[in-house]
């Protein structure tokens, strides 16, 4: 460890380890709302909303699209496990942008038998890809 200054930072989906490195800082979505760790956080764990994912590396930011999962929080590591994160390459932005048009119209037009927690969670996922394209 570096002396508090930074952490390891892991994040983990079922296909592949998406990432692995030192952080001075990971901000994300939670149940509880936007989340911001730096180094020495007390010890908890986190459930994912979809949003956006941002690193704070040493002199560099990276964003990501951070769609569901869980989260330890220790003093010294962060371990993110996600159903799905897409760095900005990975995202198609048509494709989103048509998820997010079919998602509101669920919303909106509610037709019988419409899952209203699958569309809303659909529209997060779609808004969190475009927004990390920005």
């Amino acid at each position: 460890m570096s002396q508090g200054r930074d952490f390891t930072l892991r994040i983990i989906t079922p296909e592949r380890v998406f990432y692995e490195g030192r952080a001075k800082m990971v901000e994300f979505n939670t149940t509880e709302g936007q989340i911001g760790v730096l180094p020495g956080h007390i010890p908890m764990t986190v459930v994912v909303l979809p949003g956006v994912l941002t690193i704070h590396e040493r002199g560099e930011e990276k964003w990501a699209a951070l769609h569901s999962g869980f989260v330890e929080i220790l003093p010294d590591r962060v371990t993110i496990l996600a159903e799905v994160v897409e760095w900005p390459y990975e995202i198609d932005r048509s494709r989103a942008e048509a998820a997010m048009l079919r998602a509101r119209d669920r919303i909106h037009h509610r037709a019988p038998g419409t899952d209203l927690d699958r569309a809303q969670a659909a529209l997060l996922r779609a808004m969190a890809r475009i927004e990390v394209l920005k």
